[in-house]
């Protein structure tokens, strides 16, 4: 289990390796994904809050990256957490996720990307629901929910 200290290490020192990689050009994503999900997930944009499909699901399943289709998140930790966007506590491998340090818009946060083809996701905090304490708050956009696998399908 990951906790903020691992995450800070990770966003300081280097991510773990992913076991593949998906690299392609900006004229090759823009092809495969609709205008929000580039935006989102190519030029780190970000959602409106409580504006994403997947806010509120809590539907079965693993939740994967929309650019790559690397498994991400698994339904079992996702949690309500009040702020808009989609929440998980843990990815659903230590590999999965890669985390950079943010220090736009003045703060300093931690962004996770898929560490498989670099796809901005949105970013981590250390005020989630025990034991990790750790919140993934990720855009809607770049999540493809599968139902058919992952916790209870």
């Amino acid at each position: 289990m990951l906790h903020w200290k691992d995450i800070i290490h990770y966003s300081t020192k280097g991510n773990p390796k992913p076991d593949r990689r998906v690299e392609k050009t900006p004229a090759q994503w823009r092809e495969q994904l609709t205008p929000e999900q580039y935006r989102i997930t190519r030029e780190h944009g970000t959602e409106r809050p409580h504006s994403g499909a997947l806010c509120s699901a809590h539907e079965p399943g693993l939740y994967h990256c929309i650019c790559c289709d690397q498994p991400l998140f698994d339904s079992g930790i996702k949690f309500e957490s009040g702020t808009g966007w989609p929440s998980f506590t843990q990815p659903v491998a230590q590999n999965a996720i890669q985390y950079i340090r943010d220090t736009s818009y003045g703060m300093v946060r931690v962004e996770v990307r898929c560490n498989t083809c670099d796809a901005h996701l949105g970013h981590v905090f250390p005020d989630g629901p025990p034991p990790s304490g750790l919140r993934y708050c990720i855009n809607s956009e770049a999540l493809r929910h599968d139902k058919t696998e992952g916790h209870d399908a």
